[in-house]
C-alpha cells in the first residue's frame, strides 16, 4: 500500500438512472455514502443543480443531513451551494444547524454560477439586482458562522454564530482561483467538467495565495481537483460502462438532457463523431479502466496540477457497478478502512 496518496472524495449529483425514479435514486446515495464511510473516502459532496432531469441533488442540506445521520466519520459537504441563489444568512443557518447535529464533519463549498439555465436561474434569484455581490456574500457568510465580537452584526445566524464551517472556493474559471486567493481559503477545481483551464487557474491560486485579508482559514494553498473516474476489473469493462458518463455528456452538447442511460458498446454510432469528439474533450480529465490504470492515470494528474486532494465523480447506469467501483478504487489506492 502507498501511504504518500493523496486522499479521495466522492462527489454526488444523485444521477436518476431511465427504468427508476427519483425516490430510488435518493436511497441509492445513501447507500454510496455507507460504503464510502467504511471505505476511508475522505469527503462526500452534493452539488446544487436544478431543473436537470439526469440529477436528484437541488437541496444540498437536505442531502447532507440526511446522509450524515447514515454515516460515522466520512466529512459531508456541499460541492457546491450556488451562493447566487441563496441569501448568505440562509446558507448559515442551514449549515451551521448541520454542524451543531454532526459536529466537525460539515464543508460548505460554494460556488458563483447559478448551476441552472438562465430562465431557471431567474426565478431562483433571491433579488431583482444582477449586481455580482458573490465576496461580499462570502465574506458575510463567513461573519454569520465566526464568534461573534462586541462590534458584531445585531443579525446572528443561529443556529450558525461560532460554529465555524469550512468555507471552500468552488471553480471552472481563473475567477474562482483569483477569489479563492485573495480570501485565503482552500479550493476545488472543476476540471471533471471544464478542463480547459486547470493549469492557468491552479496557477493562479497558488501565485496570488494570501493570508493577508483577515479572512483566510488555510496557512498555505490547497487545492482539490475533480476527475471522472469509473474503475471495473478489466479496462474493456470500464470503457464500455463509462460510455453511461458520455452519452450524460452529449445530453449537455445537444440540449437534450435526461436520465442515465444504459452503456453502449460504440458511442460515435449512439450520438455521432462531433459530438463524441465533444464529449472525449469534455471529459478529457478522467481515469477509466481496471484498479492498476486507473491508480496509474491518477498518480500521473496529481503529479500534473500538485493536486493535494481528488474528489471523483462516477456514473454508471447501475449503481452496483458505482459502489463496485469506488471498492476497487479505495483498494487500490490503499485507503484505511474505517472503524
Amino acid at each position: 500500500m502507498t501511504t504518500s496518496r493523496v486522499p479521495l472524495s466522492i462527489l454526488d449529483l444523485v444521477p436518476v438512472a431511465s427504468g427508476t425514479d427519483t425516490s430510488t435514486a435518493l436511497d441509492q446515495s445513501v447507500e454510496l455514502v455507507r460504503l464510502a464511510d467504511a471505505l476511508g473516502y475522505t469527503r462526500y459532496w452534493y452539488a446544487e443543480h436544478h431543473n436537470v432531469a439526469t440529477f436528484a441533488s437541488s437541496a444540498t442540506s437536505l442531502l447532507i443531513g440526511r446522509a450524515a445521520e447514515h454515516s460515522k466519520r466520512i466529512r459531508m459537504g456541499s460541492g457546491g451551494v450556488m451562493l447566487p441563489n441563496h441569501s448568505p444568512l440562509m446558507v448559515a443557518e442551514y449549515y451551521g444547524t448541520l454542524a451543531e447535529m454532526y459536529g466537525d464533519r460539515i464543508d460548505l463549498g460554494l460556488g458563483r454560477a447559478p448551476g441552472t439555465d438562465p430562465a431557471t436561474a431567474a426565478a431562483l434569484r433571491r433579488g431583482g439586482a444582477a449586481t455580482d455581490t458573490f465576496v461580499q456574500d462570502v465574506v458575510d457568510l463567513q461573519r454569520y458562522l465566526g464568534t461573534r465580537d462586541a462590534q458584531g452584526p445585531e443579525v446572528r445566524a443561529l443556529p450558525g454564530q461560532g460554529t465555524k464551517v469550512p468555507l471552500w472556493m468552488l471553480g471552472s474559471s481563473l475567477d474562482g482561483a483569483a477569489v479563492a486567493a485573495y480570501l485565503g481559503l482552500p479550493y476545488a477545481f472543476a476540471s471533471h467538467f471544464a478542463p480547459q483551464m486547470r493549469h492557468e487557474a491552479l496557477r493562479l491560486y497558488r501565485s496570488r495565495f494570501s493570508t493577508e485579508f483577515g479572512t483566510a482559514e488555510i496557512s498555505q494553498p490547497y487545492a482539490m481537483v475533480g476527475v471522472n473516474v469509473l474503475v471495473a476489473p478489466t479496462d474493456d469493462e470500464a470503457r464500455f460502462l463509462f460510455t453511461t458518463a458520455q452519452q450524460m455528456a452529449a445530453g449537455i452538447y445537444t440540449g437534450r438532457r435526461g436520465p442515465l442511460q444504459p452503456p453502449v458498446e460504440d458511442l460515435a454510432t449512439v450520438v455521432g463523431p462531433e459530438v463524441a469528439r465533444f464529449v472525449d474533450d469534455f471529459q478529457q480529465v478522467r481515469a477509466v479502466g481496471s484498479p492498476e490504470t486507473v491508480v496509474a492515470e491518477l498518480e500521473a494528474l496529481v503529479a500534473d496540477l500538485e493536486a493535494d486532494e481528488l474528489i471523483i465523480t462516477t456514473y454508471t447506469h447501475d449503481p452496483a457497478h458505482r459502489a463496485r467501483s469506488f471498492t476497487l478504487l479505495a483498494d487500490a489506492w490503499g485507503l484505511g478502512q474505517a472503524d
